[in-house]
C-alpha cells in the first residue's frame, strides 16, 4: 500500500469500543523492517489506539491516551516477506480474564508469548470520544506523525461488538495443510463494522458486509492479483544483496545508489516448467537479469552482492548498460551483443524454460535473435542454452541495476510495473497473470499456480 489508506471518519459513541475484532491477511515488504506499519488505527489529535507490525517486526496492539494505556508487543516476528500471513486482533475488555480482555492470533494460532505485556483495566474504552477518524492501513501517532502500511492487504474483517478468534475468518487447507481464509465467513459485523474484499479497482473502499460502510481510498491504492491463496513471485530481500539496493511497491520494483552493481534473487526458485516475465527498463541506469543453478556458489552467497549470478559456472544473464550497450553473459564471460539497442524506457521480456534448459530475451513484444529466428514455443534460437547443466536442482532468478535513478520495476503477473498497470494485456493461454505483451504458448507466470501447471 505504501504512503496509501483508507479512512472513515467515526463517532466514537456509536461503535463498542470495549469489543470488537478485526482480522486480515497481509504480505509485508522491507518496509516493515526498519519502521512501524500500521494495519488498523483509531486517532484523534493526540490519542490514539493502533494495530501494527512494528519497528523490529514484531506485532504491537496499544492504547495511547496521554501515555501508553496497554500494551501487547508478540515475541514472535513476521520477518517472512514473501508469502502471506492472517493476523486476528481481538479487543474485549468486559473479560474478566484480564489476559483475555486483548488476544492476538497468527496464521491460526493464538500469540501466548510476549516482550512487553500489560492489560487494559476492565470495560475500558479503546475508541473514546477523542478518536475521530479510522484508518486502515495508516496510524497518526500522538506527535502527530502519520505512517503506512508496507506491502499488500486482503479480506479485511472489523466486526464492531463482536470478540472472535482466528477459525472464524480461517481454516486448515485440506490439501495443502496450509491455513487459508474462510471467503465468506459466518460472523456478525454489528452497526459500523465492514468488510473490505477489494474487488472493485475503481472503488476498493467498498464494503462487502452488508451495513454500506464504505472507507475513503487516499493516495494511489492500487489492486492485485497477488492474493493469500495465490501467491506470486517477488524480489526477496531476506536473502543477503547489496547494502545500497531500494525494494518498494511489494519487493517488485528495485533502485540502487551505487555506481556498481547490486542485485537482489527472487522469492521463487523452480526445478522445472516454463515461465515468463517483464520488466520495465527505465532508462539511465543499467539492469541486468540472471539465472544461475543453486550450487556451492550460490548457497554460500559468495557471488558478490547477489549481482554477478551469470558470473558463475552455472550462470547465464543479459545485460543492458545505461549507455545502450548490451551483452549476453555467462561463465564469467560477458559478450558485447548489441551496440544499438538503446537504452529509452522500455519493456524486457523473459522466458525461462527449465524443463530444457533455454532462455530468450525481448522487448516491446519482439524476441532478441541470436543467430536465427528467437521463438520460446518451438524452442528456437534461445540466448542461452544450459540444457547440460539441468539435474533437477533449482534455478534462482536475480535482477541488478547500477547508477542512481528510477527504479526497474518487475512484472511476474501481479499485472502492474510499479504503481502502473499494464497499457493492454496481452494474451496468455495460462490464465495465471496479466501481462503487457504476448504470453509464448506453453509457458505462465511464476506463482504458486504456476508451479503446479
Amino acid at each position: 500500500m505504501a504512503s496509501t489508506y483508507l479512512s472513515k471518519t467515526i463517532t466514537p459513541g456509536d461503535h463498542n469500543g470495549t469489543t470488537f475484532t478485526v482480522s486480515g491477511w497481509y504480505k509485508i515488504d522491507t518496509e516493515s523492517h526498519t519502521s512501524n506499519n500500521p494495519v488498523f488505527s483509531f486517532h484523534g489529535s493526540s490519542d490514539y489506539t493502533t494495530l501494527r507490525v512494528g519497528n523490529g517486526n514484531s506485532i504491537d496492539f496499544l492504547t495511547y491516551d496521554g501515555s501508553v494505556n496497554f500494551r501487547k508487543v508478540t515475541s514472535q516476528k513476521l520477518r517472512d516477506c514473501n508469502g502471506w500471513y492472517h493476523l486476528v486482533f481481538v479487543a474485549d475488555t468486559t473479560n474478566g480474564t484480564a489476559d483475555d480482555r486483548i488476544r492476538i492470533y497468527i496464521n491460526g494460532n493464538r500469540v501466548t508469548s510476549f516482550s512487553n505485556s500489560s492489560n487494559p483495566s476492565s470495560s475500558f474504552n479503546l475508541i473514546n470520544s477523542n478518536k475521530t477518524e479510522m484508518n486502515v492501513g495508516s496510524e497518526v501517532d500522538q506527535t502527530p506523525t502519520r505512517s503506512y502500511f508496507g506491502g499488500n492487504m486482503s479480506h479485511i474483517h472489523y466486526c464492531d461488538g463482536y470478540a472472535y478468534d482466528a477459525s472464524n475468518f480461517g481454516q486448515t487447507d485440506s490439501t495443502t495443510g496450509e491455513w487459508a481464509p474462510k471467503t465468506s465467513p459466518s460472523v456478525s459485523y454489528g452497526t459500523e463494522g465492514f468488510f473490505l474484499k477489494f474487488e472493485n479497482s475503481g472503488s476498493m473502499g467498498t464494503d462487502s458486509s452488508g451495513n454500506g460502510n464504505n472507507l475513503t481510498v487516499n493516495g494511489n491504492l492500487t489492486q492485485t492479483i497477488d492474493t493469500p491463496t495465490h501467491n506470486f513471485c517477488t524480489l526477496n530481500p531476506l536473502i543477503p544483496h547489496g547494502a545500497n539496493l531500494t525494494f518498494s511497491n511489494g519487493n517488485l520494483s528495485l533502485a540502487t545508489s551505487s555506481s556498481q552493481w547490486q542485485g537482489a534473487l527472487a522469492s521463487i526458485a523452480p526445478n522445472g516448467g516454463k515461465y515468463y516475465f517483464e520488466t520495465k527498463y527505465n532508462t539511465g541506469t543499467g539492469i541486468k537479469l540472471d539465472i544461475a543453478r543453486v550450487d556451492a556458489d550460490i548457497r554460500n552467497m559468495t557471488v558478490s552482492n547477489n549481482s554477478y549470478l551469470s558470473y558463475t559456472s552455472l550462470g547465464y544473464g543479459y545485460q543492458l548498460n545505461n549507455t545502450g550497450y548490451d551483452y549476453y553473459c555467462n561463465n564469467n564471460t560477458c559478450t558485447t551483443w548489441n551496440t544499438g539497442r538503446g537504452n529509452s524506457t522500455k519493456i524486457i521480456m523473459v522466458a525461462l524454460d527449465f524443463d530444457n534448459g533455454k532462455m530468450w530475451i525481448g522487448d516491446s513484444g519482439t524476441w532478441y535473435n541470436k543467430s536465427g529466428t528467437a521463438n520460446p514455443e518451438t524452442g528456437d534460437d534461445p540466448l542461452h542454452d544450459f540444457s547440460s547443466d539441468l539435474n533437477g536442482e533449482n534455478w534462482f532468478i536475480n535482477m541488478s541495476c547500477e547508477g542512481s535513478g528510477t527504479a526497474h520495476n518487475l512484472n511476474f503477473g501481479g499485472g502492474f510495473f510499479g504503481t502502473t498497470a499494464v497499457s493492454t494485456a496481452g494474451t496468455n493461454a495460462s490464465n495465471i497473470g496479466t501481462f503487457e505483451y504476448d504470453v509464448p504458448s506453453g509457458y505462465t507466470a511464476l506463482t504458486s499456480k504456476g508451479l503446479n501447471e
